[in-house]
């Protein structure tokens, strides 16, 4: 177990090329948690053993041949109680967001397989480990997939009487399951999150607890499993909500569950 004055060291994953911005939100939310953040791509690699804890980033899709799937043609990605406070941090920070995301986005590549084998190796070795893993957007599908899950690799088909919403800002409006870990670290039931995602969980994964979904869907938006002292994957993108204090537990809780190692 780390002192209270240590500084845990997080990995943050993310593609060779682009995902700039993802890399800045991200690694500014775990140093505001405490935590000292590690960029890792395909050719920057890191081993869990000097890792404390693990985020899997958001980006390209997960390859579909690791749960079973043929890859087919995606389609085109067609309110929250806050402070004062932070609804003027969220009119301040948007355009920011908006202008890394353009920018310096995540998907360079449609799909990155040396990604995928890299995550997938960090994944098993920081649960051999019990060390703490985050997943957000594409690290919680891949999270499903390394527990024999499967994804949608198109959601457009569960948009049929309402438009699909892709926005850093948050529009689109979540339940949260009773008593789940996710519950009592977002403080609410329900809440309003982000969307940049066109793949979904299917069949969730071995072990794995569907903890949030979409409320006019039902399309799976996070999940935990209670086997691990920590792995909680999130469909949205917290990094991209940093003025909203709730969206900052999760990664205070990873940093906290990393310097008790």
């Amino acid at each position: 177990m780390k002192s209270i004055e240590s500084k845990p060291l997080i990995g943050v994953t993310g593609p060779d090329h682009g995902g700039g911005a993802a890399w800045f939100f991200t690694a500014l939310s775990v140093l505001l948690a405490g935590g000292l953040p590690e960029r890792i791509t395909p050719l920057r690699p890191a081993s869990m053993e000097k890792l404390d804890g693990l985020i899997l980033g958001g980006g390209a899709d997960v390859e579909p041949k690791k749960y079973g799937q043929e890859r087919i043609e995606k389609a085109v990605l067609a309110k929250d109680k806050r402070t004062l406070f932070e609804w003027v941090l969220s009119i301040l920070l948007f355009p920011i967001y908006w202008i890394g995301r353009y920018f310096r986005h995540t998907k360079s590549a449609p799909i990155d397989v040396e990604r995928d084998k890299l995550e997938l190796t960090l994944l098993h070795d920081a649960l051999a480990q019990n060390k703490p893993a985050l997943g957000i957007c594409r690290g919680m599908q891949l999270m499903n997939v390394h527990f024999k899950g499967s994804l949608h690799q198109d959601i457009r088909g569960f948009y049929v009487e309402q438009p699909q919403i892709t926005s850093i800002f948050p529009k689109k409006r979540i339940m949260i399951e009773n008593g789940s870990r996710l519950e009592k670290l977002l403080q609410t039931d329900i809440c309003n999150v982000n969307a940049l995602h066109n793949q979904a969980i299917d069949v969730p994964g071995e072990g794995v607890k569907l903890v949030a979904r979409e409320k006019q869907t039902g399309i799976v938006q996070a999940i935990e499993h209670p086997g691990y002292p920590f792995v909680i994957g999130v469909q949205w993108h917290p990094e991209y909500l940093i003025q909203i204090s709730r969206q900052r537990n999760l990664f205070k809780e990873l940093v906290e569950c990393a310097r008790a190692i």
